[in-house]
């Protein structure tokens, strides 16, 4: 494997040590670390390389950041130019060559009604803070405050994204509406499928209709084309053609948060593309920044009410990450690695289906393009007499996660019980590295269930 970097690889002995000042030093709200307790040192596409030595399949990929894995060759001359150039790497928001080539490279690939009538605003560097940028919007061209939200959420964790993420606690109580998602292994209607969807979207419906549902009219609506932290939940092609119509007909804003389904994730540029709908706003951060950190929402110019300075960031203008993210897009757009990633994940969904065929401690297999999920679930607990589908299993599901570890592969887990194995490797995996994935995820899945359910003895 090529690596770049020119750091010494350290000892087993010297990561320990660097592992205990990190849990000495850092929060104890620290995520990923506690799952993955590996020092990177070097990277190169899909593999990382750890300070002892050891090499693992990164199927995190940032959260879906690296949409063209680590050290990628487009991404580092695309920062090197910008650098070796002398050109200012902090300007606020002023115009710059480099802005200019990302803003125009983003709109190339937007929608074309959006495209044509867009405007955008540079955020903080992260995609909570374009979600709250969004909301922000919307209540100031409306004049409303309430927001329309869904069972499942997660739009980050500042606290307006809290809100109107699945687990709020109650920071802006009685500003989020939560509606119910439609799915189909866990349908909250116990139907699933087109008549699952038909009813979350009647449900909807009903709500803004009715005068006393309790939910004013809101300032907009916000949802995730898939549901990523949620369990990976595509939402049917209908149901997102409901909502916008829905919300078009009562000049309610629909804000698309794209933040790890954009820049070709799901198998289309912009995960709305699937079903043909143009939001009005759209909330883009991770793999636009080319695994740097930009946030932005582009939204209808119809919204552009702020007057200057209503809305601003001390880091908006950072110009190697504009750099790198125009690379990325302009390298996604051109290779098409949209629509390998649509094939190449619809292959990995069907042969991860076929492994479920063989183990019922796979409930379900679901995903969109390289989005994908895994849910593990506790066939022995399973209520015969209540319909439903088995109960989730996140002790199991950390233990898949720490075999996959011992094998050498990055996984991340998410869903509402930590129950979901999730997949988000980078789009340029080749069909050789799937086929790596697929077999190391295999053998945990395997390892991990014998110790949770061993065989019975024979007598």
């Amino acid at each position: 494997m090529a690596v770049t970097g020119s750091a010494p690889l350290a000892t087993t002995t010297a990561q320990e040590a660097i592992l205990r000042r990190q849990a000495a030093r850092e929060s104890a709200a620290r995520t990923y670390a506690r799952a993955l307790p590996i020092v990177p040192v070097r990277a190169r596409g899909l593999t990382i390389e750890g300070a002892d030595g050891r090499r693992y399949l990164d199927c995190l990929s940032g959260a879906g950041t690296l949409a063209l894995g680590h050290n990628h060759p487009v991404v580092l001359k695309a920062i090197r130019t910008v650098l070796d150039s002398g050109a200012p790497l902090h300007v606020l928001d002023l115009a710059t060559p480099v802005k200019d080539a990302f803003v125009t490279e983003l709109f190339a690939t937007l929608p074309r009604p959006l495209a044509d009538h867009a405007r955008i605003q540079f955020c903080g560097p992260a995609g909570t803070d374009a979600v709250e940028a969004a909301l922000k919007l919307v209540r100031a061209a409306t004049g409303r405050a309430g927001v329309l939200a869904f069972s499942g959420a997660y739009h980050g964790m500042t606290a307006g994204a809290l809100d109107a993420s699945g687990g709020a606690d109650g920071f802006g109580a009685g500003r989020v509406a939560h509606l119910p998602f439609p799915q189909d292994y866990r349908c909250p209607f116990g139907v699933g499928g087109p008549r699952g969807a038909e009813l979350a979207a009647r449900w909807t419906e009903t709500l803004l209709d009715d005068p006393k549902s309790g939910v004013r009219a809101p300032a907009g609506m916000i949802l995730e084309p898939v549901q990523g932290e949620g369990g990976v939940l595509p939402a049917p092609d209908d149901w997102m053609r409901r909502m916008r119509a829905l919300t078009a007909a009562r000049g309610i804003p629909l804000i698309a948060d794209e933040v790890q389904t954009g820049a070709g994730r799901t198998g289309a540029f912009w995960a709305v593309q699937h079903s043909g709908i143009v939001p009005d706003v759209m909330v883009m951060s991770k793999a636009i920044g080319g695994s740097m950190p930009l946030a932005v929402v582009v939204y209808h110019e119809d919204l552009d009410v702020w007057p200057p300075g209503a809305h601003a960031g001390t880091f908006r203008g950072n110009q190697l990450a504009m750099a790198a993210g125009a690379a990325t897009l302009a390298h996604i757009r051109e290779h098409g690695l949209a629509e390998r990633a649509a094939l190449l994940g619809t292959r990995m969904v069907g042969e991860l289906q076929g492994l479920a065929a063989a183990h019922q401690c796979i409930g379900d297999v679901r995903g969109r393009g390289l989005m994908i999920g895994v849910e593990l679930v506790d066939p022995e607990a399973e209520d015969t007499t209540a319909p439903g589908p088995p109960p989730a299993a996140p002790a199991l599901a950390l233990a898949v996660q720490r075999e996959c570890l011992s094998r050498g592969l990055i996984v991340e887990l998410g869903g509402r019980h930590s129950s979901v194995v999730r997949l988000l490797p980078p789009l340029t995996l080749t069909d050789e590295q799937a086929s790596a994935v697929l077999d190391r995820l295999a053998d945990a899945i395997g390892a991990a269930a014998r110790t949770h359910h061993p065989a019975p003895a024979h007598p």
